[in-house]
């Protein structure tokens, strides 16, 4: 009697967790709207990317996962990675990520690994590609409040949109949105100085800041973005595309790895 065909196994995503202490010990954690969104959106395996910089190496990841997803954060990626001086106002970081994720992302873009950067990972993906950061803003001259305003709304709230963004033809964002503008949510106060050598801009707010970018001569799936669509995989189509179109770049991903 012949064996039944055995379901192909999912794609397997990799995302960067953030180093926190819980009860006294060290931890690794990510917030669960970026497990559930690769879940539920993107249709592949979510495993947690630990932030030790000592247990990972890009050549075993290539080899081993189908994708990398770089998650938003309360921490900032430390001035010092990009040239900047010491911040002078207090400001939450994470140098274990930052040791962690950084080296790491050349290494599986030249790889062919499908990359999604939102928020601290996209400046983290500006800053591994040599780009600069601006730690705020909201005080350049006619820009936008990009923070997230009021934290007594109940979070989701967070997340509604608050400005529109200008989408570029012929990059990886316009196919997903549909047309040349698309609002989203805001929730950061440190934005690109400087775009990283190679990157393609895809989108822009209105005051000028780049909103999206992707790795310009990576056949692969990379894309950059600076708000959150994991937050809203279950009200706007235009954030669960960038997940699914993410998710078919992976399962591309496995089946090539498979065949190796």
């Amino acid at each position: 009697m012949p064996r039944p065909h055995a379901a192909a196994p999912r794609a397997v995503v990799a995302i960067a967790a953030d180093r926190i202490a819980r009860h006294g010990h060290g931890a690794h954690a990510a917030f669960d709207g970026y497990v559930r969104a690769v879940r539920a959106a993107s249709g592949a395996l979510p495993l947690l990317l630990p932030a030790d910089g000592e247990a990972l190496d890009a050549a075993t990841l290539a080899q081993t996962v189908d994708g990398v997803l770089l998650t938003g954060s309360p921490s900032n990626v430390h001035p010092a990675r990009y040239g900047a001086p010491e911040p002078h106002a207090p400001m939450q970081l994470d140098p274990d990520r930052d040791a962690a994720i950084l080296p790491l992302l050349p290494e599986l873009v030249a790889a062919g690994v499908p990359v999604l950067a939102i928020c601290r990972g996209f400046q983290e993906l500006n800053v591994a590609f040599g780009g600069t950061l601006d730690a705020a803003v909201h005080q350049r001259p006619g820009a936008l409040d990009h923070r997230e305003g009021d934290h007594d709304r109940p979070i989701q709230r967070w997340y509604d949109d608050s400005h529109a963004i200008n989408v570029l033809p012929g990059g990886r964002l316009a196919p997903l949105v549909g047309s040349d503008q698309a609002m989203v949510n805001s929730l950061h106060h440190q934005g690109v100085q400087r775009l990283g050598d190679g990157l393609r801009v895809e989108a822009a707010a209105p005051d000028g800041l780049v909103e999206a970018f992707s790795v310009a001569d990576a056949p692969q799936f990379t894309l950059a973005v600076q708000w959150h669509p994991e937050m809203r995989i279950d009200d706007s189509p235009f954030c669960r595309a960038i997940f699914a179109a993410f998710g078919d770049a992976c399962r591309a991903r496995r089946d090539q790895r498979l065949r190796h």
